[in-house]
């Protein structure tokens, strides 16, 4: 559970000290399921569609990837830790995102969970080879769960510099010239997405993968009908696992938002932001502290609009700590940095918005008026 402790006539909980201002009410969402199916270890890759292989290549490794495998359909990317790869992109005839593959902590979670779900467990096309268990979530994301043969071995880091903190003197007689180069991608750490069927969503996800809450939001006066974004982490029992590996919020559409990828340290995201920006990438928000998760961050678009993230410094949970609840507000994005921009918060109108509004609005999900209209307030507060 997670700790209290008393101060004078205070009473600190974590929820004020550690990740957020509040825990839940009597009866609200606990934040995880009492018997999930398997619980999964960690996020393995995601997986895109995009034209052009060639450009996706020289973004990739502009952005600080290293390349496990290339042929005329397929790229596959990764990070200097040692695991599976962090990305596949396939060749398509449009730009999207496919779905993750999540990672089983063991080979026989797979036959646990197709046997609950009433699929199979098939041999992986992933370079290395394993089992993989294909699934559809409630917002019709496929989603893969895999144990994969054969692990990428470790590759050299971008070490952290070494830092004078006031009377700590850590380094004399040499000067801090960190270059101007990509900053080197370490693992994927987690991904963001929208829909429209939030709270069957994050149930299916706690229920069959076994994730559990790590921070709820929740619309202002509105809290009573449930939350409507979650920051979700893998249970990983005493150790502690990030933050975040899954989050989703409640909104018109259905689709990615972006996803994170950890670097070494606030210079490697500085000095690799310069580098992308010199090549004539296009920033979408940051450099800042994130508030939920702690990272710093920074965020980029690619060639084909899709958000990346470059992160540092995130925080880890073990499984005793409880979901904390806050509203949801653009102001409670961010300890520090500049404000967030309207393309962040995919708050610039377009067709295609004002379409995925109306057939919201129409369809048989949870969005109606009000919580359109939270979601417009929240945007600008």
């Amino acid at each position: 559970m997670s700790e209290t402790r008393v101060t004078g006539a205070d009473v600190i909980t974590a929820h004020q000290d550690l990740h957020s201002e509040q825990g839940a009410l009597r009866g609200e969402h606990p934040g995880r399921s009492r018997n999930p199916v398997i619980k999964v270890a960690d996020l393995a890759w995601l997986e895109f569609q995009k034209p052009d292989l060639d450009r996706a290549e020289v973004f990739a490794r502009d952005f600080g990837f290293g390349i496990t495998a290339r042929t005329e359909r397929e790229l596959w990317l990764r990070g200097t830790f040692a695991g599976s790869p962090c990305m596949v992109i396939r060749k398509g005839r449009t730009s999207r995102f496919i779905g993750p593959a999540f990672r089983a902590a063991e080979r026989a979670d797979l036959d646990r969970l197709a046997r609950a779900t009433g699929t199979a467990v098939r041999e992986s096309d992933v370079p290395g080879g394993g089992k993989v268990v294909d699934l559809l979530d409630p917002s019709g994301f496929p989603v893969q769960v895999v144990h994969r043969g054969e692990q990428l071995p470790a590759l050299p880091e971008q070490q952290p510099l070494l830092l004078n903190f006031g009377t700590n003197h850590r380094r004399t007689n040499a000067a801090q010239r960190p270059p101007r180069e990509p900053s080197r991608i370490q693992r994927l750490g987690h991904v963001v997405l929208e829909t429209r069927v939030f709270a069957r969503a994050l149930d299916w996800y706690l229920d069959t993968l076994g994730m559990i809450v790590s921070d709820f939001l929740f619309l202002d006066g509105q809290r009573d009908r449930g939350p409507t974004m979650a920051f979700v982490r893998c249970d990983l029992g005493s150790v502690p696992a990030d933050h975040h590996t899954l989050a989703m919020h409640l909104g018109p559409g259905t689709g990615y938002v972006h996803s994170a990828y950890q670097v070494t340290d606030l210079d490697s995201i500085a000095a690799g932001g310069e580098y992308l920006k010199a090549r004539g990438y296009r920033r979408s928000w940051g450099i800042g502290r994130h508030i939920q998760g702690s990272q710093l961050f920074d965020y980029w678009r690619d060639p084909d609009r899709f958000m990346l993230e470059h992160f540092a410094d995130g925080d880890l949970f073990s499984c005793d700590v409880e979901p904390g609840w806050a509203p949801m507000s653009t102001s409670g994005l961010a300890q520090w940095g500049p404000p967030a921009t309207r393309d962040f918060l995919g708050a610039s109108p377009s067709p295609q918005r004002l379409r995925d509004v109306i057939e919201a609005l129409r369809g048989d999900n949870e969005m109606d008026p009000a919580r359109l209209f939270g979601l417009l307030k929240a945007a600008n507060s």
